[in-house]
């Protein structure tokens, strides 16, 4: 019997891929047998050391992903350097803090194009892809703890990360009959570049680990697994749904 969670001869672009859940994703998706193309504003050398030591194949792509003019150009250069695409993840990411009544329409723009404006453009490009090559497709956009409550000091990003999920299931519904899945990944409180300032906080950190039925920080790793998944054919059958991987933060 084959297995259901390899991704091998599979093709995977996964944005934000240099550092954190990106690279983690990127990494895991190699180990199961993906080739990756990595996306981000700096250049990926770790991530490219790191894949192309599993044996598979890395092409980093230097694109600013806070405009859509990138889009086309991303999915056009991940077909033209492996010939086919079968897996995007849009990981990429900004959040901006400030208590709401001070919060600055930049601030706003600023999140809101990369969170949510260009998550959207990216997916309609992968799809088209997919549809053309004809035999479907996956999409994984990386939601939030904040898809699912309110936040503090974070407006645009609680907007943008609510919308990922509003349309994870909106482009559900209406490519699903292509053989094309999306889905979300909800991460809790991760060890990440986003969180340094609240992990460097004793206070605000101890109330985090508090709430957190794990009592830990979650790491790359505990998002790699969920998303080789959702990237596989053991997942066929899942679509629209936001995946929340929290350490049980939902469940109290």
């Amino acid at each position: 019997m084959s297995n259901p969670f390899s991704l091998a001869g599979k093709v995977a672009v996964i944005t934000g891929a240099s550092t954190g859940l990106g690279q983690g994703m990127a990494v895991a998706m190699a180990q199961a047998g993906a080739d990756v193309v990595g996306v981000d504003y700096v250049a990926m050398p770790e991530t490219e050391r790191q894949i192309t030591a599993l044996g598979r194949r890395f092409v980093g792509m230097v694109e600013n992903l806070m405009s859509i003019e990138p889009c086309q150009r991303i999915i056009d250069g991940a077909v033209a350097a492996f010939g086919r695409m079968d897996v995007l993840v849009n990981n990429a990411g900004i959040i901006r803090r400030a208590d709401a009544i001070d919060f600055t329409e930049k601030d706003w723009d600023d999140v809101m194009n990369i969170n949510i404006k260009t998550v959207f453009f990216l997916s309609q490009a992968a799809a088209r892809q997919y549809i053309k090559q004809g035999h479907g497709g996956k999409i994984i956009s990386i939601a939030s703890m904040l898809s699912y409550q309110g936040g503090i000091r974070v407006p645009s990003y609680t907007a943008a990360k609510s919308a990922v999920m509003g349309i994870t299931r909106s482009m559900c519904t209406e490519w699903a009959k292509h053989g094309i899945n999306v889905n979300a990944i909800a991460p809790g409180y991760m060890a990440t570049n986003n969180t340094q300032a609240l992990r460097a906080d004793e206070q605000r950190s101890a109330d985090i680990l508090a709430r957190i039925p794990a009592g830990r920080w979650g790491t790359p790793q505990d998002v790699a697994g969920p998303a080789v998944f959702l990237a596989s054919a053991a997942s066929d059958y899942i679509n629209g749904f936001t995946l929340a991987v929290d350490g049980g933060w939902l469940a109290r």
